[in-house]
């Protein structure tokens, strides 16, 4: 059994005039965690759907868990997974109302779906729900019964469109853990999201920016690959730097973060601690340090939209 459950090359999706998708080639491993990284718009869930063979390629192959796509999509509907980006649930029936509709509609028997729906409501804290209309609950509630429902029948490949862009911060590190104890299991889960933080939580991630792939790895591996250094700066003038800065062609970007300015610098400014030092404005500053990228600075790396497309996520603090 091939360990590649994934692999597209060229894939490209049209509407009309706008290309969504345009010429990405992945390559997604057995047992990971895979994320799409970017701003709305970016194509992440153009390129779910057609991975999951709900949307035709433009051009461009698709091979999924050894089947090609568009074609085969019937064979795969039993083996994969979709929670959608939206509640999609029927929102007037009870949790295991809910339940039993999708165990009928996968095939599980009278018997088999009761052992598999009792075994969910424990495992995603459902029990004392089970009785509750699904439009009634709160939304990390509705996001446990989105992925029990996704799950019941046991898939190989799980797709998660954005699935906690609604929830509170517990709500997204609690589903997060359900999602590693899924890919411990062998479950290969391929997961879209603007949140940084989550993106680190991935295996291996791919930047998508208008519809490109622009960098594809883990998130140790392309901080590691960027090319350009992280500056932190403190100082009387930051936002008169940030002018300065900006129009320079060593710098990629220059984002104030609190009291710091976070200055992305070409790494072909061999010392760029002493070439901040040498601009006008240098005597502003009261702090300059090189410090460790994040994944924030891969993404504006390896873009070319402004620093602020996605959000970051930091002691239950949501940007957008």
């Amino acid at each position: 059994m091939s360990d590649v459950v994934v692999r597209t090359s060229g894939l490209t999706r049209k509407f009309g005039k706008l290309t969504a998708v345009n010429d990405v080639d992945l390559e997604i491993h057995r047992g990971t965690i895979y994320g799409f990284l970017g701003p709305n718009g970016c194509g992440k869930t153009t390129a779910m759907r057609m991975l999951t063979g709900l949307l035709i390629p433009t051009s461009g192959s698709v091979e999924v868990l050894g089947q090609e796509l568009p074609k085969n999509a019937e064979k795969l509907k039993y083996r994969t997974g979709y929670m959608t980006q939206t509640f999609s649930l029927y929102r007037d029936l009870t949790v295991r109302e809910n339940l039993q509709f999708v165990s009928k509609i996968f095939g599980l028997g009278r018997r088999d779906g009761k052992l598999r729906i009792d075994d969910l409501l424990d495992r995603y804290q459902l029990d004392d729900l089970a009785d509750q209309i699904a439009g009634r609950m709160s939304g990390g509630q509705r996001q446990r019964l989105a992925l029990a429902c996704a799950v019941l029948h046991k898939p190989d490949l799980l797709f998660l469109d954005e699935p906690t862009s609604a929830v509170d911060p517990e709500s997204r590190r609690d589903f997060w853990e359900k999602l590693f104890d899924l890919s411990d299991g062998g479950t290969t889960i391929v997961v879209s999201t603007h949140f940084m933080d989550e993106a680190e939580r991935c295996h291996r991630i791919a930047i998508l920016e208008k519809g490109h792939k622009r960098a594809d790895g883990s998130p140790t591996e392309l901080m590691q690959q960027m090319q350009t250094n992280v500056l932190e700066v403190e100082g009387d003038d930051l936002r008169g730097l940030r002018k300065t800065l900006m129009v320079l062609p060593e710098v990629r970007s220059a984002a104030q973060i609190g009291a710091r300015l976070r200055v992305l610098v070409q790494k072909s400014v061999q010392d760029p601690v002493s070439w901040i030092k040498t601009l006008p404005e240098a005597g502003h500053i009261t702090l300059l340090e090189q410090v460790r990228p994040n994944l924030e600075d891969v993404f504006v790396t390896n873009t070319h939209g402004p620093e602020d497309t996605l959000a970051s996520t930091r002691d239950g603090e949501v940007g957008q």
